[in-house]
């Protein structure tokens, strides 16, 4: 599994919402500046998270964007499921039940299966939090 520049680049959109959660509605125009990512980009990502629950917008002079949950909630996860599509390094590695007319006899099915379960749980334990929160550390440990 290859994480697309789109994945990229809405992971690093999510962290800058959760780094600045407490100033409100954030411009587009201002995460582009902090990310050094094209405004013209971000603006491409943004349509994909418009019903998924977890981006709020708001039109207007004081407009932007915000998270829609607090950030020890939102995963790794689930950002790039929205982005990437699937995180299963096979079609049939995701299914439940396994639609392949090989499956029956496929000596990989469980590894494929086994790959996706731990891919999952990995990025579906790590929160926006968590992320700022091992960046912070590290930041700390090296100040100078």
């Amino acid at each position: 599994m290859k994480i697309s520049t789109k994945g990229r680049y809405a992971l690093r959109m999510f962290l800058d919402l959760a780094e600045h959660q407490n100033s409100g509605y954030i411009a587009l125009k201002d995460i582009a500046d902090r990310q050094n990512i094209s405004k013209k980009y971000l603006e491409q990502i943004i349509p994909i998270f418009n019903s998924s629950g977890i981006l709020r917008t708001n039109r207007g002079a004081q407009g932007g964007y915000r998270l829609a949950k607090s950030a020890d909630r939102c995963t790794i996860g689930e950002v790039l499921r929205l982005t990437e599509g699937s995180l299963a390094p096979v079609a049939c590695g995701e299914e439940d039940p396994v639609t392949c007319e090989r499956s029956n006899g496929c000596a990989m099915l469980s590894v494929w299966q086994g790959l996706y379960k731990v891919i999952s749980e990995y990025l579906d334990s790590i929160t926006l939090q968590d992320v700022l929160d091992r960046s912070k550390a590290f930041s700390d440990d090296y100040v100078i």
